[in-house]
């Protein structure tokens, strides 16, 4: 059976809504689980807000890399 994946589509949200919602998503998965993320730009400083607060408890991988939209795969490690 394959890990579940919960998909969230940024790209109607104002910015500033954004990782306030990836966050809330992210607490509720359990280990094992992934939140796919598609967004309107490279998503590179929530990578570095991942770095910082969930430091090797993720793994971070881009499904898709631009040049219109990415798609990144988080899955929770721990």
């Amino acid at each position: 059976m394959a890990d579940k994946i919960e998909t969230l589509d940024l790209r109607a949200l104002p910015p500033f809504e954004r990782h306030e919602k990836i966050f809330e998503l992210w607490d509720k998965l359990k280990v094992g689980e992934t939140l796919r993320i598609i967004n309107d730009h490279d998503p590179r400083p929530l990578h570095y807000q991942f770095e910082a607060e969930q430091k090797d408890r993720y793994e971070w991988e881009y499904e898709q890399n631009g040049p219109k939209d990415w798609i990144v795969k988080i899955k929770k490690q721990k």
